[in-house]
């Protein structure tokens, strides 16, 4: 069955000294998440944002893969951003910039660094297991901001849970589904077909879709 954290460091696992947090999840699906990412990512250059970074963990993973990629974690809770900024430090990688607060659920997000300037387009942004645990406005959002900073060559890639046509993919994802939607009316694991329309309304299309393990998924979208 898929799962969620919606505050890392609340989940009974660990906390460094330094405020690194460890996500369960990460231990397990980097390395399929990444073998995805790498097809578009590889012998490419430029700006990637990771919205909804979490505790950072991928974000590094992901950086000591790609020295010609500046990376940008983003996150909404405090305890995240300090995970992040600790997992980056930790790392000493220098493509990594410092996370950013960012509210999906506003279209009018970006990327703003506290010194210096923020990237001016985006050849990708990565978003795993953020809008099945938020409102509809966070989906609204995040793919409002990709229209507006991606790059025309540039790749909005989403992982996680989806249906298809209106069924679940499993019955484990079923069963997550309800207990989302027991906990908070306005979450549950979205339908392909509604993610592709709110693409098509701001100039994006479904380009790839793959599968993934644990019933998940990675659906890749494009400029149309």
């Amino acid at each position: 069955m898929a799962e969620y954290v919606v505050e890392f460091g609340k989940d009974g696992r660990r906390v460094e000294a330094d405020g690194r947090l460890d996500a369960a999840a990460f231990h397990r699906n980097h390395a399929p998440i990444w073998d995805v990412l790498k097809g578009f990512l590889a012998g490419r250059s430029g700006d990637v944002l990771e919205a909804g970074s979490g505790t950072g963990q991928h974000v590094v993973f992901f950086a000591g893969h790609t020295p010609d990629i500046v990376w940008w974690p983003s996150d909404l809770q405090p305890s995240h951003l300090r995970s992040i900024e600790a997992w980056r430090t930790h790392s000493g990688l220098a493509n990594i910039r410092e996370p950013q607060r960012i509210d999906l659920s506003d279209p009018a997000w970006q990327v703003a660094p506290a010194e210096g300037e923020g990237p001016d387009k985006l050849l990708a942004i990565f978003c795993a297991n953020v809008i099945h645990i938020a409102p509809w406005s966070v989906a609204e959002g995040l793919f409002a901001g990709a229209a507006r900073q991606l790059r025309p060559d540039g790749r909005l890639f989403l992982y996680g849970p989806f249906k298809r046509d209106g069924k679940h993919t499993a019955l484990s994802n079923a069963v997550f589904d309800t207990s989302l939607r027991e906990r908070d009316a306005d979450w549950g694991v979205r339908d392909i077909a509604d993610l592709e329309k709110l693409a098509g309304g701001v100039g994006l299309k479904l380009a790839g879709s793959f599968e993934m393990p644990a019933n998940n998924m990675m659906l890749m979208f494009a400029r149309t």
